[in-house]
């Protein structure tokens, strides 16, 4: 039936209607953000070689040194390949919040050749409601389930790239048919294979990769599981002891049961919002290294008071070669765990200028990424937040203390008028600068559009932001959303962005996941015409990926660029766990050294640009 939303008793509001409200809000935001705003054309040099993970022949690299600007979108949706995903959320009438919250995604290359294959989140109803109560009946065949699909890439001949893709959840023996919200990925039995671990309403799934096609759920063998509503988590090696340790970012005290009654300005039924249900505690799971885990949240310190978390990152925040969390927590102040001696953390947020905005006010922190965007060598953190906040940029010092730069650096005034959920730092057009994607989609009716008889009256426009440059402090970003191709004209209840380089080119691609909607494949097809490098990091017996790991590009006369290894960031995603740097127009041989999760340094001089190398921990020229 119908999604459509009684107005009981026409009132003289005390606001404009918040589709209007949201309408104004974006128009006073491009105004104030006008001197800020271009054209969103995109310098383009020409085409560097093709990439050996792909292991297909190319033509040489032409000349460098010129460059064009952009004649074309610049991400293209692709179409045509096999992949095919519809999520359902369960909407019934009956308003449970997780309905509104969930889609999420994720790229892992499950089957070791080279290329990223897609893991997708799916809901279910909710409660005892028959499905034939749904307000939109599902689009995917029944039973409903997380689906995995395989990536066939093929380079012909004269470098043309033809993405396909195959379903292979069958094959695959997963058999995830709970209510998902995100997903995470990393290899933590070390055999050389990465895992899955899935965030649900209810209880988690932990789905061992066994290296030939299929998985095991391991979930109740390995102690993994959280029986409350889990929305984020990141596996990372904290304890640097060569184990992946597993955080997992819980949400709400919720149950269907005691579901509450919210209402819109206008008095009609509405999903509530985070305040209407207490926080609980995120969980730490060190990883024993014999295929289980356990529970050390309390002993390391995390055991405080509960957080609202939507997302989470491990990174190093304050130089000290020790694993932190940042915690994005809804509408409560956020958590910044600082890891000290003997794996003891303390939430050092306040006191570092990253628990709440500049104004003192907590946010409804949502999708986070930690990444060095302003190339002075430190992890600076961005997350997405409600409608009437702004997205936050907490710029770091070098020795984690933060400072909100979201106004300076223009990626605040252009956000005041969405609610975001998935983004991450990416060099989309790799000019060695970190920019921003922006995955939008509201949670609270849309009343405007729920009076011009919208079904579903939460949607919005994606938005891609591109970084100007500049030094230190004064780095600015413009939004170019206009010219980042059709699929960000399109309106929808986004939710999860995961990120990686699908069709092997050297540049960022992105997975979209909507909320009861399609997800999109959206190809990069400007990054791949400049300069760029790609590493994988392994090491260990089976050699995975060292999550954690971070890689320096020297250049001479010119900034280091610094990227990290790691699967986490964004909201609800997993991403290529691979570091790309981009050159822009310089095809010299590259010298990058890598700080390994134990504090080993290894360099590698002179690496050919325009292709990814796997740099395996300890063949490298060590570094005192």
């Amino acid at each position: 039936m119908p999604y459509r939303l009684p107005n009981p008793s026409p009132r003289l509001p005390v606001r404009p209607p918040e589709g209007v409200w949201t309408a104004l809000c974006v128009l006073a935001a491009l105004l104030l953000a006008a001197p800020a705003l271009g054209d969103g054309r995109t310098e383009r040099s020409v085409p560097t070689a093709d990439d050996a993970a792909a292991r297909a022949a190319s033509p040489p690299p032409a000349e460098a040194g010129r460059s064009t600007p952009s004649s074309g979108p610049i991400f293209e949706e692709l179409e045509g390949s096999g992949f095919s995903f519809h999520h359902f959320n369960g909407m019934s009438g009956r308003f449970y919040m997780a309905e509104i919250n969930s889609g999420g995604g994720g790229l892992i290359d499950y089957d070791g050749d080279g290329d990223l294959d897609l893991y997708l989140v799916q809901g279910a109803m909710l409660g005892d409601v028959p499905i034939s109560e749904a307000t939109f009946p599902p689009a995917e065949p029944l039973p409903l389930r997380d689906r995995l699909f395989r990536n066939d890439l093929e380079v012909r001949p004269d470098g043309t790239r033809v993405l396909r893709f195959t379903d292979v959840t069958e094959a695959s023996g997963i058999r995830a048919t709970g209510y998902g919200f995100g997903v995470a990925s990393g290899d933590f039995d070390n055999d050389g294979w990465p895992d899955l671990y899935v965030t649900q309403l209810g209880g988690n799934l932990l789905l061992r990769n066994n290296g030939d096609g299929t998985f095991t759920d391991v979930t109740a063998t390995s102690g993994a599981d959280d029986p409350r509503w889990s929305m984020a988590a990141s596996l990372a090696d904290y304890d640097a002891d060569g184990w992946l340790d597993l955080l997992v970012g819980n949400y709400l005290d919720y149950r269907l049961a005691d579901n509450k009654v919210c209402r819109t300005a206008s008095g009609a039924r509405d999903y509530c919002g985070p305040s209407a249900y207490p926080g609980v505690t995120d969980r730490l799971l060190r990883n024993r290294g014999d295929g289980s885990f356990e529970d050390v949240t309390v002993a390391a310190g995390l055991g405080g008071d509960p957080t609202k978390t939507l997302g989470v990152v491990a990174a190093d925040l304050n130089g000290d070669g020790r694993v932190d969390f940042y915690v994005a927590s809804d509408l409560t102040p956020n958590r910044m765990w600082i890891q000290g001696a003997g794996g003891k953390f303390r939430d050092e947020a306040l006191l570092a200028g990253s628990a709440v905005n500049r104004e003192g006010k907590a946010e409804a922190s949502m999708g986070v990424d930690a990444g060095d965007f302003d190339n002075d060598g430190d992890d600076d953190l961005f997350m997405t937040h409600l409608v009437g906040e702004t997205n936050t940029l907490f710029v770091n010092d070098g020795a984690g203390m933060f400072e909100d730069g979201s106004a300076d650096s223009g990626l605040g005034v252009p956000s005041w008028g969405h609610t975001a959920w998935g983004a991450a730092w990416i060099d989309y057009d790799n000019d060695g600068l970190l920019e921003v994607m922006v995955a939008n989609g509201a949670v609270r009716v849309v009343e405007a559009l729920a009076d011009a008889g919208d079904p579903f009256p939460f949607h919005e426009t994606n938005q891609l932001f591109h970084n100007l440059g500049g030094s230190p402090g004064k780095v600015r970003f413009e939004e170019v959303t206009a010219a980042a191709g059709p699929a960000f004209a399109r309106s929808e209840v986004s939710r999860a962005l995961a990120f990686g380089d699908l069709d092997n080119d050297g540049d960022t691609d992105a997975l979209l996941v909507n909320n009861n909607g399609p997800a999109r494949i959206l190809l990069n097809r400007v990054g791949q015409d400049r300069r760029w490098l790609g590493l994988r990091l392994v090491g260990g017996p089976g050699g995975r990926d060292l999550l954690g790991a971070t890689a320096t590009l020297l250049r001479d006369g010119r900034p280091a660029l610094r990227r990290r290894a790691r699967t986490d960031g964004s909201f609800g995603a997993a991403n290529d766990p691979r570091v790309l740097f981009g050159l822009g127009d310089d095809a010299r041989p590259a010298t990058v050294r890598v700080e390994w999760p134990d504090g080993s340094v290894e360099e590698w001089p002179r690496l050919e640009t325009g292709r990814y190398h796997t740099l395996v921990a300890g063949s490298g020229k060590a570094v005192e």
